[in-house]
């Protein structure tokens, strides 16, 4: 398989033959605007510089035509403003994306919005299979004191291929450890930027929780992303780093948007 970290979580993938992109956000720097521009202001962090911060905070690492070029499928493991282009005048998302193109999705909720949006191949996971690839959909909490949104994970299976899980918008909690124990995945994909809001706490990822899997599966890669892009973040891969240094993982890989790797 070949990862290429786009930007956010934000992910192109080349698996048993196929090309996916996964959490497809391809808004320009800055034009979403600020969470304190949110009408109602739903979304606040403890820190009111972030929350006059522009999101996205960081370009595109390459052009839309070339992110987008020879996709195959496109899979959203769950409908926020940082994982697909939302319209919030409209209520529709995925305005760049080619509408022809089958689009995976958690489940009938964010199924009626893509199909408000025009996509014409709306999928529902749970367990699918493209040729000899199967898909599964897992369970994720997004958000510590309460979850922000139903969201997910998803497994990659594939004779040939080593088995890819990609816990999604989740922190660490019972779902994802037996996640871990019953597929023993060869490459887990962990957001870990520990972005927080007030009212649902942190919401994916920190150092302690990739430390929980690492634990969990010592021989894994652990594929950390979702990092340096989103106002609401705590950890910056710089800081990663070294948090990681400190508790001696080194079996990690975080790269740099633009940035591919083959496992």
């Amino acid at each position: 398989m070949k990862i290429t970290q786009i930007r956010n979580a934000t992910l192109k993938i080349e698996y048993a033959g196929k090309i996916f992109l996964i959490d497809p956000y391809l808004e320009d720097k800055n034009k979403f605007g600020s969470f304190a521009d949110i009408p109602g202001k739903p979304f606040l962090t403890a820190d009111n510089v972030k929350n006059q911060m522009l999101a996205p905070i960081c370009e595109l690492p390459m052009s839309k035509e070339k992110i987008l070029e020879d996709v195959d499928f496109y899979l959203l493991t769950h409908i926020h403003p940082d994982h697909i282009d939302m319209n919030f005048s409209d209520g529709t998302v995925g305005a760049l994306l080619d509408k022809k193109i089958p689009i995976f999705t958690q489940g009938e909720n964010d199924a009626k919005i893509l199909k408000k949006s025009n996509f014409g191949d709306v999928r529902i996971l749970d367990e699918n299979f493209i040729d000899k690839t199967k898909i599964t959909k897992t369970p994720a909490r997004h958000g510590k004191i309460e979850t922000m949104c139903e969201a997910c994970g998803v497994i990659f299976q594939a004779e040939n291929e080593k088995t890819l899980y990609i816990a999604g918008d989740t922190i660490w909690f019972d779902g994802v450890k037996n996640t871990l124990k019953k597929f023993n995945p060869d490459v887990v994909v962990l957001n870990a930027c520990a972005a927080e809001f007030l009212k649902f706490g942190r919401l994916i990822m920190n150092d302690e929780d990739v430390d929980c899997v690492h634990q969990t599966l010592p021989d894994a890669k652990i594929f950390i992303t979702h990092m340096d892009n989103m106002p609401h973040a705590t950890i910056t891969r710089q800081e990663m780093r070294g948090l990681m240094a400190k508790r001696g993982i080194k079996n990690y890989f975080m790269p740099e948007d633009g940035e591919a790797l083959e496992f």
